[in-house]
């Protein structure tokens, strides 16, 4: 029989070792292990595993014996809040089973009693835990050991064993016949199951769980871990083409070097890459896949982009989709200027810059004939950031996954046109590339990237310590205290990287995560915190010029008529108006307590004519004309 007939249908994860023992012993004296035991939480979850160490030491000899037997463990929710854990051992020979119930008696002593029961003519064994109060329950079936700290998984693989579920489900079986068996261990993951685990952690459903549960079936990875404690997995996922026409048609559509990195700033967050032989090409094969899956929802794209032609007299296939390239992606960044804020970008890698430019235009143009959107471009760094102003157009042209791009504002560097919502994360893109701090100029970067295929059809990048920024900035109180305890191992995984490419009606996939010391993290530039660097207050006898030396803004809405920046007791901290999104006319500052500090005036973004500083008491100290 094969052990993982037994596995109960239900389970979220499975873990298989040819070699347990040589495994366990290679990830319990890694690095990245015994920094992980420091952590009070991740203790706790594995006190069961620190239990079986504990007895593998003391009675080597006899778990030496079943080393080089398949071990499966796989997860289970056993309620709406927690899991249990379920073992399959694989004794091969039955004469095993005899010498195995001779050491169970070996293994206890005082603090446990032992007990027997029968279950739909199968023997229970139950050892029961006087200390903790917990049973482990044990079963032989054939030439399988089964055991469970929860009862009703033992019972369900007895009630199943001789009708597997998972075991003979067509999608498992074309995952695991895919996957080597060469490494550490095999870790398979059941979608299906994946919503009710995370669940455990969060009351609120999120679409991209839901969406990942329905569009999945399985993923299969062969583990290695190196001497660095870096992990490398190597395997297979399946889809439901049912339900998910991106990733159907990205099976489809081919590969693409990642070339955006050479925009990306280095402290981005999370970096997801789409890539294909030719957008055309992916888009043609979405539209068929829309078609075939579902009439009503290809209607009514087709209805949505016959209304913006109509209206605004476009070709949407001449006018966006022949310029863009091989790759679009979706970059999550760190903005200096937008503090806890989600900075979105998408960005459309172009076949040629020139063309699209003059595309873009062509659009801008029709947009401004036909609606009352009055919008400049305006310029930053030496290049200019537009509007678009075509409500949803990216979530009718691309679907709901780029719904958050509703009227963006966009500029365009090389042959790349970026996309968002918010301008000023343009701004920190166009800072970052002309300052060359993007993920092409990072070394850690480029070391982490050579561990995937230059060529991919889906490509997901994080730096954690970024992400762990920015998750932050956005959590509630309870939240912050709990990021703030476990930050240390959660930042020992600098890097962590997923690639899908297309082989058969599969993707091959590949997962790698790095681990390092914690303090070398925190050293690093690419992962360190943005430092707030505190102005010194000046002392009246001090005062200079340097008093006007303003710092920059960074307008939301770049038709605004004006900006105010306000302390935290909400008193006006300073107001200025605005023409175009650049600093036009009157400029006041204050202090906390409302008298005015600085008066002055702008023009073109410039400061022009004379400029005034006041103390508290309104006595005007210093002055310069310019």
């Amino acid at each position: 029989m094969q052990s993982v007939y037994l596995i109960p249908k239900d389970a979220v994860f499975v873990i298989e070792s040819e070699k347990p023992v040589e495994s366990w012993k290679k990830v319990s004296e890694s690095d990245a292990w015994h920094h992980l035991q420091k952590n009070g939480y991740f203790a706790e979850l594995t006190e069961n595993i620190q239990k079986v160490d504990t007895i593998f030491n003391n009675k080597r000899k006899l778990f030496e014996l079943f080393d080089g037997r398949s071990l499966f463990i796989s997860i289970h929710m056993i309620s709406k809040k927690d899991y249990g854990i379920f073992y399959v051992l694989d004794l091969k020979r039955i004469a095993k089973l005899k010498l195995l119930k001779t050491y169970l008696n070996t293994l206890l002593n005082e603090n446990y009693t032992l007990s027997k029961r029968n279950y739909h003519h199968h023997e229970i064994i139950e050892i029961y835990d006087r200390k903790s109060k917990e049973t482990m329950h044990l079963a032989f079936i054939k030439n399988q050991l089964v055991a469970s700290y929860t009862h009703t998984l033992v019972e369900a693989s007895i009630d199943q064993y001789q009708e597997p579920a998972l075991g003979r489900d067509l999608n498992f079986i074309e995952v695991n016949q895919k996957v080597g068996y060469e490494d550490l261990f095999r870790l398979y993951l059941q979608y299906g199951y994946l919503d009710d685990y995370y669940k455990r952690f969060s009351n609120e459903p999120t679409d991209w769980m839901n969406r990942v549960s329905e569009n999945f079936k399985f993923s299969g990875f062969s583990f290695d871990l190196d001497k660095n404690s870096t992990i490398t997995a190597n395997g297979f996922t399946n889809i439901s083409f049912t339900n998910e026409n991106y990733l159907e048609a990205l099976q489809k559509s081919g590969t693409a070097k990642r070339t955006i990195p050479k925009i990306a700033p280095k402290r981005t967050a999370l970096y997801v890459s789409y890539g294909f032989d030719s957008f055309s090409e992916f888009y043609k094969n979405f539209e068929q896949v829309q078609e075939a899956s579902s009439s009503e929802e290809y209607e009514s794209y087709k209805a949505g982009i016959q209304k913006v032609e109509k209206f605004l007299k476009i070709d949407v296939k001449e006018n966006f989709i022949d310029w863009i390239a091989d790759e679009i992606a979706l970059l999550q960044i760190q903005s200096d200027i937008s503090k806890g804020k989600n900075d979105l970008a998408l960005v459309l890698k172009t076949s040629d810059s020139t063309v699209a430019k003059t595309n873009l235009d062509f659009v801008l143009k029709q947009i401004k004939k036909k609606t009352p959107v009055k919008f400049k471009a305006i310029p930053y760094k030496a290049y200019e950031i537009n509007f678009l102003s075509i409500k949803g157009f990216f979530k009718i042209l691309l679907g709901n996954r780029f719904k958050e791009f509703d009227k963006p504002y966009f500029t365009q560097i090389e042959d790349y046109v970026i996309f968002s919502n918010n301008p000023n994360t343009l701004k920190t893109i166009i800072t970052n590339y002309t300052e060359k701090q993007t993920l092409q100029s990072s070394n850690d970067f480029l070391a982490f990237d050579k561990k995937f295929e230059a060529k991919s059809s889906l490509f997901v990048y994080s730096n954690i310590p970024v992400l762990y920024d920015n998750m932050y900035a956005l959590a509630d109180r309870s939240t912050k205290i709990q990021l703030r305890k476990n930050k240390d191992f959660i930042i020992c995984f600098p890097q962590i990287g997923f690639q899908l490419t297309p082989e058969d009606n599969l993707f091959e996939s590949t997962l790698v995560v790095n681990y390092q010391d914690v303090e070398k993290v925190k050293l690093n530039t690419q992962f360190e915190e943005i430092r707030k660097i505190k102005r010194q207050s000046l002392k009246t006898d001090e005062i200079t010029d340097a008093i006007f030396n303003l710092s920059p803004i960074y307008p939301t809405d770049l038709n605004a008529k004006s900006f105010i920046k306000k302390y935290a007791n909400a008193a006006i901290r300073f107001e200025v108006d605005l023409k175009d999104g650049l600093k036009n006319g009157r400029y006041q500052e204050y202090y906390s307590n409302g008298e005015k500090k600085i008066t002055g005036r702008f023009r073109k973004d410039k400061q022009v004519g004379m400029w005034r500083y006041y103390n508290r008491d309104g006595e005007l100290l210093h002055k310069k004309r310019f």
